[in-house]
């Protein structure tokens, strides 16, 4: 049990507006096949986010749509916007919340940094530098 407390406590809190939040459980819920173990990732995020009404989400939180900086700890540094899996298009630097990266991102805020495992495998930490909203 305080082991649980611990890995709990030092991720990072996460704060999601209530429609995003309705859409995202519902779509990930479905997930099955190929893409179940980053919908299950995609779940975990979203049961120990904070929900909030949309129009007290802070500016500076992730949520869909967002265009989001950030870097990881093998010097990665990306500007990705976050869609849902039908509007990705990685060339275009739109990024599925279907996707590690994207899963990860959702919720966090300017300057948190979270444990991500890359698709090869290797475990970093992803660090949020600047978020914009798309409006």
């Amino acid at each position: 049990m305080a082991q649980l407390a611990i890995k709990s406590s030092s991720l990072p809190r996460l704060v999601l507006g209530a429609e995003d939040h309705r859409k995202l459980m519902i779509m990930a819920s479905g997930i099955s096949g190929p893409m179940a173990d980053v919908a299950e990732q995609l779940m975990a995020e979203l049961e120990r986010a904070r929900v909030v009404s949309q129009e007290k989400l802070p500016s500076d939180a992730v949520r869909m749509g967002s265009i989001v900086s950030f870097s990881t700890a093998d010097g990665f540094n990306r500007t990705y916007q976050l869609v849902l899996p039908g509007d990705a298009d990685i060339s275009s630097g739109k990024v599925s919340v279907l996707t590690p990266i994207g899963a990860a991102l959702i919720g966090l805020r300017e300057g948190q940094t979270i444990p991500w495992t890359a698709r090869d495998g290797r475990r970093l930490s992803l660090s949020v530098l600047n978020v914009r909203q798309d409006q």
